[in-house]
């Protein structure tokens, strides 16, 4: 099954235009990797995808809904998002003490990230800098 569908997407920063016609298909469970030299729209892509740069033209589907146009907190809402490149963490800190420094006021409660990612849970009281890449 396709999770993810990009037709013919197209990009802009202001009247110079990043992205000429992008298209892919990720299954669900398949691993995909975006390589080109710099400048070549790997992060456009990524950013027109969720959102982050409006599409002009082309289609984002994903799990079977169009997310083109959508604001980017809905696309997320959805469960599509982006982990950015290095270890954005307090290496002295705790798994605890990261999260918390990271939390905002709302719905997200310690107990409900933990439910999401139940290792972080096993590892609350360790230090962030032994946490692997994927953990981080």
């Amino acid at each position: 099954m396709t999770l993810l569908e990009v037709r013919s997407l197209q990009a802009f920063y202001g009247a110079s235009q990043a992205l000429f016609g992008v298209s892919l298909d990720i299954s669900e469970g398949e691993v995909v990797a975006l390589m080109g030299r710099n400048g070549m729209g790997k992060s456009t892509t990524i950013k027109a995808i969720l959102g982050l740069v409006p599409p002009r033209a082309g289609s984002v589907v994903f799990a079977g809904r169009p997310v083109a146009g959508m604001r980017p907190h809905r696309i997320a809402r959805l469960g599509l998002g982006l982990v950015p490149e290095g270890r954005r963490c307090f290496p002295n800190l705790t798994v605890t003490e990261n999260l918390l420094a990271a939390a905002r006021d709302g719905d997200w409660t310690l107990d409900r990230v933990v439910g999401l990612f139940p290792r972080l849970g096993e590892r609350r009281g360790q230090y962030a800098n032994t946490l692997s890449g994927g953990e981080q």
